[in-house]
Formats: C-alpha cells, structure tokens, sequence
C-alpha cells in the first residue's frame, strides 16, 4: 500500500509545479489544430461521416506536428502528432477506397435512395443485398406472367422496380403490385424455410416491367449471417403484406357473405354449417390456418369456397 502511495505522489507532486503562467498566447496554428479536432469530432456515422472526421482529425494532427516542431521545439510532442497524422490519412484512404468500390446502375442506385436510405441502410449493408441477388435487374416483357396460379413454386423474393403487376385468382382481379413492393411478400411470408409451395394468385405484368430477385436459400444464407439484414427484410416485408391487404379490403365478395381475396395461401375458408335461412348480413365468416400443402377436411384453399 506504502509503495503504491508513493508511486502516485512521486507521479503528482515529482514534477515542478506551475508558479507563473505565460503571459503571451500560443500560435496560432496551435489553436488552428485545437478547432480542427472540436469541429472533426462533430462528425456523424457512415462513409461520409468517416470522411469527415479522419480528414478534420487529419488536418488537427499536422498542425499540432507544425505546431510542436516550430514553437515548442519537443520532439515527443512531434512524433506522437505526426504519427497519429498518419493514421488518420491511412484511415481516411482506406474509407475513399471503399467508397469508390461500392458502385451500383442506375437502377440499384435509385433503389437504395427510395427504399433502403431512408431506413438509414449503410451502402455497406445495402451491398451484401444487391450481391445476393447478383446485382442483376430482370425484365418482364408487357402481359407476361411472373407467377401461374397453381403452377409456380414459390422459391424467390422479388422486389418491383419499375411497371406495374396484376394480380388475379380464378380470373378475378385482386389488386395491382406497384414499384417498391414486393411481388409475393405473402407467399414468402406464409412458408418455412424448409418448406415448399405454389402461387395461389396469378401475377401478370400490365406494363413491361423490371423487378430484382433473391433466390430463397441464398437470401435465407445471408440472414442466418447478417441478423440485422433478416430484421430489415421482416419489417419491409410485414409492411408490404399490410399495404397488400389493405388494397384487398372489402374488394371482392362472393354471394352469403364469404369472401376469398385474402392472398396468404394458407389462410383457408370453413364451410358453414346447415342452419335456416337468415339475411346474409348475419352469416359469419370463418378463416383458419393451416399448412398450404396439408388441408383440413371441408375446407378449400383462397379463390374457392364451399357452398353450406
């Protein structure tokens, strides 16, 4: 205890203390350095954030390097600026060279202004998604089908960039799938990653349109690697799937009060029982959930009901 209270007295009181201050004020590029190092520590987050401090940082380094080289005549003093100086210019390359490296088309450009950097995505970030889908924006010529109701397996998630979709069930129109929505967020959404299925709905495009495509095993790849990239993708996806809803209230209805335009395919419709005539305000309506590949007796699938 004895030795370590003399190792604090020795570091405080060994050195002469301060009996008179100068009178005239350093130089001023000392106090050029010391408002470069206030104003770089205001910098934010990012690449460009980044930047913005090295360069500031950077530039506080080197004057107080001049600074000690010119007035204070310390060599110390000199070699630690100049050494963190030249960390900052390292850092502050490094980080130009990443941005310059992530480069996008037009297109994914666009996409990241309108969708993901509002939601503050990182360009880093936002590169690990655009590689998962090979950086590649497919087109769909006018009245082509993305999807056949029925027929197509539902194995990717595609997000629209431009055009318009159409999306029916038995040949009755549902809702259209405008640029930024996903075109089959409700198919994604109502599987497992392990299981299978099909389009309920049939999706034709409108419009000649472009659209980007993840393949399910290779998105479900970088969740399990990116935890924050699987929260994003299941937020824009439970939004988009609220908005598809939305479009769906109350637009198509079928006689006694059943209504089939819900597009989740494992959202299936209970036959009523036999019971008198009543006004068909008073009929109720039933879902129940179940597996898209496995049904429950009396019960159909969405586009179809049974009559009680």
């Amino acid at each position: 205890m004895g030795e370590n209270a003399s190792f604090w007295e020795s570091l405080i009181y060994a050195h002469p203390t301060c009996t008179t201050w100068k009178q005239e004020a350093e130089g001023s590029i000392y106090h050029l350095a010391s408002i470069f190092f206030v104003v770089g520590f205001m910098g934010g987050s990012g690449f460009f954030g980044l930047l913005y401090v090295f360069s500031l940082l950077g530039l506080g380094f080197l004057c107080s390097s001049v600074w000690a080289w010119l007035d204070v005549c310390a060599a110390d003093i000199f070699s630690w600026n100049f050494v963190l100086f030249t960390i900052c210019f390292v850092q502050f390359v490094y980080v130009t060279y990443q941005v310059r490296s992530v480069a996008f088309d037009r297109e994914f450009q666009e996409l990241y202004s309108a969708l993901f950097q509002p939601l503050g995505i990182s360009l880093t970030v936002y590169r690990k998604i655009v590689l998962c889908c090979d950086a590649e924006v497919i087109t769909l010529e006018k009245e082509h089908c993305y999807a056949m109701q029925g027929k197509t397996p539902i194995d990717k998630l595609s997000l629209l960039v431009s055009g318009r979709i159409r999306v029916t069930v038995d040949g009755e129109f549902l809702h259209y799938i405008f640029p930024l929505q996903f075109l089959d967020s409700p198919e994604w959404d109502s599987l497992r990653p392990t299981e299978e299925g099909i389009f309920q709905v049939t999706l034709t495009a409108e419009t000649d349109c472009r659209y980007v495509a993840w393949r399910r095993k290779k998105l479900y790849l970088l969740f399990a690697k990116h935890r924050f990239i699987s929260r994003l993708f299941s937020i824009l996806i439970g939004s988009d799937i609220a908005e598809k809803l939305y479009a769906l209230n109350d637009r198509v209805h079928v006689g006694q009060g059943f209504r089939y335009d819900i597009r989740l395919p494992n959202f299936y419709h209970v036959a009523l029982p036999e019971t008198p005539p009543v006004p068909p305000s008073q009929h109720s309506h039933h879902l129940q959930r179940g597996s898209p590949r496995r049904k429950p007796a009396g019960v159909t699938n969405c586009g179809s009901f049974l009559t009680p």
